[in-house]
């Protein structure tokens, strides 16, 4: 008997000591690594709808192929971790977080960036569809910088007979129907090479050649909405979050350890197992913590206090009714089982339909709290249950487990 509860003391102070170790070595890596939303870093929130022409018919294959160019144009800007996904039949969300310069990404953004070279007519004589390359470089005259373009097989021919045709006029250079320049065209180019002037700076010549890379929007947007969150207020927020969370933490560990107990003190310790492992899974997982995110974070903690305040009850009962400690922790778990599964299976489902239909925030609440709910379970139904069936050697006290 005596050698069972020194095994048991062993135990859990093993099982105390490596989870305080891996606490402590897992803190900074998870802090480190978990990637924060829109709401909490800063950055721009647009919302984008596609504009229908005469003709043009906006088909979910159209969206999709704007995602790809507005991936590609937001990908060379250099935002690490971009959200830009659809949103109904025709509306793109794009999520930049952590940029320095809203305005200048939503410019990038929301062009359709359609090259053309038109004749003194405005007859379109070559399209950007055949551009293979472009690149901003200081200008050839030394003045301002200019965008140097090299068009595929196809576009060379086309080039070529638009300048051969054109000697001694001008060529004017259309970029989402507005005139950037019109230089005269002195001989014809055949090489598939030419320049886009138009007295740029460094950064439009810059931005241009990353609109030209990217290649042209197949449809038009206009902008629908557009949000701004500053890194102050983001970090402002996370700051204001993270301390509501603490605190509401330290209250459950305050209440669970003073009404239960010895079990109490065993919830706490699952608790922080719980919240390394709802973490460590969102970060190894890549998934974004948001403002609502936290919340569900927060919910899904009381949760799980209220799966072991389930088994708690259900186990004082067994207690009140004369079964042993053993019995009773035993048959507190089996009863209370169906009703914490219901009760998570439940709220799994609506996390899920909300993962399926939300975006944003709502999204990134249904993920945490989809992590939280599978997390609680198996922390409550192993953990837990394995550290109460340890202390049962500990003491026979029944005031320690609340009755």
């Amino acid at each position: 008997m005596k050698l069972q509860k020194n095994f048991s003391v062993a135990v859990i102070l093993a099982i105390i000591v490596a989870l305080g170790a891996l606490s402590y070595f897992t803190y900074q890596p998870i802090l480190k690594n978990l990637n924060l939303g829109l709401d909490l870093r800063g950055g721009l929130h647009v919302v984008l709808e596609a504009q229908e022409k005469e003709g043009q018919k906006i088909s979910a294959d159209t969206i999709n192929k704007a995602v790809g160019i507005l991936r590609n144009r937001v990908d060379k800007l250099g935002v690490s971790e971009p959200l830009i996904y659809p949103q109904g039949e025709r509306r793109v969300v794009v999520e930049l977080a952590g940029i320095d310069d809203p305005e200048e990404a939503v410019n990038i953004i929301k062009n359709t960036a359609e090259l053309e070279f038109w004749d003194e007519s405005g007859k379109v004589l070559v399209t950007g569809k055949h551009l293979k390359e472009a690149q901003a470089r200081a200008g050839s005259e030394g003045q301002g910088f200019e965008v140097a373009i090299d068009f595929d097989k196809e576009g060379a021919k086309l080039f070529a007979d638009a300048t051969t045709a054109n000697v001694n006029k001008p060529l004017m250079i259309v970029i989402d129907g507005k005139v950037i320049s019109a230089p005269t065209v002195s001989g014809p180019i055949t090489d598939g090479s030419a320049r886009i002037t138009g007295n740029f700076t460094a950064k439009e010549a810059e931005n241009l050649a990353v609109l030209l890379r990217s290649g042209a929007l197949p449809v038009s947007f206009k902008i629908l909405e557009k949000r701004t969150v500053g890194p102050t207020l983001g970090s402002d927020s996370l700051s204001k979050s993270v301390k509501a969370g603490i605190a509401g933490l330290i209250a459950i560990l305050i209440f669970m350890l003073g009404y239960y107990r010895l079990p109490g003190f065993i919830a706490d310790i699952s608790i922080v197992l719980y919240s390394i492992l709802v973490l460590g899974t969102m970060t190894l997982f890549g998934a974004v913590l948001t403002l609502p995110g936290i919340a569900a974070f927060v919910l899904s903690i009381g949760m799980a206090v209220d799966a072991n305040i389930i088994i708690y009850e259900r186990i004082k009962e067994e207690l009140r009714w004369g079964k042993t400690l053993k019995a009773a922790i035993e048959a507190g778990f089996n009863r209370a089982f169906w009703t914490i599964f219901d009760a998570n299976l439940t709220t799994l489902i609506a996390a899920f339909v909300l993962l399926y239909f939300g975006s944003g925030p709502i999204k990134g609440f249904a993920v945490t709290l989809s992590i939280g709910i599978i997390a609680s379970m198996l922390v409550v139904l192993t953990f837990t249950r394995y550290l109460l069936v340890l202390s049962a050697d500990l003491t026979k006290n029944h005031k320690l487990y609340g009755v």
